[in-house]
């Protein structure tokens, strides 16, 4: 699938490509929550990350918002695990009935974090998921 990136998307790419040295697959400006949200090629997390979030943090001071990793994958399931980290979670399975839904067990005490702080991340995870594997919704169980 092809993804149409605006220009301020294609530059915030460049200039995390360029800080970290790491392939951006896609990257999802959320105006509504002030952050960024970068796909790194799979394999290049730890890259992307920096030495104690060194890398990270640039970004973040460089562009003045918040930015969220997330790591592709080859399965729509490994992609919303990915998506929804630092929860744990246990099992993804994808339904189609009419629509696609991606339906997510975590651990009552990881919701949260899977959630994030106003729908954050289940929001960032919702745009990826769709723009990548046709997922309509995700759905916390």
């Amino acid at each position: 699938m092809r993804v149409e990136l605006s220009d301020e998307a294609r530059r915030l790419v460049a200039l995390f490509e360029d800080e970290a040295g790491v392939t951006v697959r896609d990257c999802v400006v959320d105006e509504d929550h002030e952050q960024v949200v970068y796909m790194v090629k799979r394999g290049q997390m730890a890259d992307a990350i920096g030495p104690g979030g060194q890398t990270v943090t640039s970004v973040e001071e460089a562009i003045g918002r918040d930015v969220k990793l997330v790591e592709a994958a080859e399965t729509a399931e490994d992609f919303v695990a990915n998506a929804l980290a630092p929860a744990a979670v246990y099992n993804v399975t994808v339904s189609e009935n009419g629509d696609t839904v991606a339906y997510v067990e975590v651990a009552q005490a990881d919701r949260g974090a899977a959630i994030g702080s106003d729908g954050r991340n289940i929001d960032a995870a919702r745009k990826l998921a769709k723009r990548h594997f046709d997922i309509d919704d995700i759905e916390l169980t």
